[in-house]
């Protein structure tokens, strides 16, 4: 089993930047791939980063490549998602999630989730 909880949200300008955490609980946290999924109001939750378990092999959705970057520190049981030059479009509800799979493949594959932490950027 894994708990995740996440932080580092908050209300930000349209350009500005936020680094979001995701803390992990659970012995083999450090071998199971990592993701961020959004969920934006009136909208499905969607696939924004995932990291492999080593942290060798990263995976971006179209819409944040370029402006976001996912990190992970094995050490602290921590994934990071930095996010630059925000958008109104990313105002979400940001979640991490967790796979036991050492690699990403499917969202759909994803076993562990965070609550949440909100998003908002203004214009």
């Amino acid at each position: 089993q894994v708990q995740l909880v996440e932080s580092g949200g908050g209300l930000v300008q349209a350009g500005g930047s936020l680094r979001l955490s995701c803390a992990g609980t659970g012995r083999a946290f450090n071998m199971y791939a990592m993701g961020w999924l959004r969920q934006a109001p009136g909208k499905e939750r969607e696939f924004v980063a995932a990291i492999s378990w080593s942290g060798d092999r990263t995976y971006y959705a179209g819409s944040v490549k370029g402006r976001f970057t996912i990190s992970r520190d094995n050490a602290k049981n921590t994934v990071y998602l930095q996010m630059n030059n925000l958008k109104p479009e990313d105002t979400a509800v940001y979640y991490c999630a967790a796979t036991r799979l050492p690699y990403y493949r499917d969202s759909a594959e994803f076993d562990y989730w965070g609550q949440g932490t909100q998003v908002t950027v203004s214009s």
